[in-house]
C-alpha cells in the first residue's frame, strides 16, 4: 500500500503561504517582460482558474493562467489580456518544463484559447506514482510532503472580477508554486522519499 493520508489528518495540518512575489498581468504590455524573466527558468509550476459555472450548459474560458518560479508567480489574467502570442510560445516552448496536476482539464480550457499544442508538461498525478504516493490531489500530496495544507477556499470564488483580491492571488500563486516545489523535491531524491510524519487519527 502506498503513501496517502486521510481528510482528518489533512485537517489538522497548518495552512501554506507563499512567501514569494505575485505579479498580476492584466495588460498585454506587460506580457513581453514577464516571458522573457519565465522563459530563462528550466522548470516552471503552472496552473490555470476558470470561473466557476452553476447553471447547466453554462461555461467560460479560461480566466487565468499561473507560473511560477521558486520566488515569483505571474497571474496572466486571459480574460482581459487575452492569449499572446508570446504567452502560446511559451506554453510550446519544448526546452521549459512545466509542472502541473490534472493537466486534461488545463489543456482542454486552453484548446479554447489556441490550437497550438503545450510542449513538455509534466503531469504530477503520473509522475508521483513511482514514489509510492497514492494520493493524487494536490493537497494532498503537498500535506504528506511537507506537513502543510494548501486552502481551497478560493477555489470557486469569480476569477472574472474586475480586481482579483489579494486571498485570490494567493490561493492562485500556491497552487503553481506547490506543483513546481513538489516536482524539485521527488526529483532530488532518487526515488526515496520520507512523507512528512502526519497525525493519527
Amino acid at each position: 500500500m502506498g503513501l496517502t493520508i486521510t481528510k482528518e489528518q489533512l485537517s489538522g495540518l497548518p495552512i501554506e503561504t507563499f512567501a514569494g512575489k505575485i505579479i498580476v498581468i492584466d495588460h498585454e504590455e506587460e506580457v513581453s517582460d514577464a516571458v522573457a524573466f519565465l522563459s530563462q527558468q528550466a522548470a516552471l509550476g503552472f496552473d490555470t482558474e476558470t470561473k466557476p459555472s452553476f447553471k447547466r450548459g453554462q461555461n467560460h474560458k479560461v480566466a487565468l493562467m499561473q507560473l511560477a518560479t521558486d520566488e515569483v508567480c505571474y497571474l496572466f489574467r486571459l480574460n482581459r489580456i487575452g492569449y499572446p502570442d508570446k504567452l502560446v510560445q511559451l506554453m510550446s516552448n519544448p526546452d521549459i518544463k512545466k509542472i502541473g496536476l490534472s493537466l486534461r482539464d488545463d489543456f482542454a480550457a486552453i484548446r479554447q484559447r489556441s490550437v497550438r499544442k503545450p510542449e513538455n508538461f509534466i503531469d504530477l498525478q503520473l509522475f508521483v506514482d513511482k514514489f509510492g504516493i497514492d494520493d493524487n490531489s494536490l493537497q494532498k500530496i503537498y500535506a504528506l510532503l511537507f506537513g502543510r495544507k494548501i486552502s481551497k477556499s478560493q477555489r470557486l470564488s469569480n476569477w472574472e472580477t474586475s480586481q482579483l483580491t489579494p486571498a485570490q492571488q494567493s490561493y492562485a500563486a500556491i497552487d503553481a508554486w506547490a506543483c513546481l516545489r513538489i516536482y524539485n523535491h521527488l526529483s532530488s531524491t532518487n526515488n526515496e522519499i520520507t512523507p512528512y510524519n502526519v497525525p493519527r487519527d
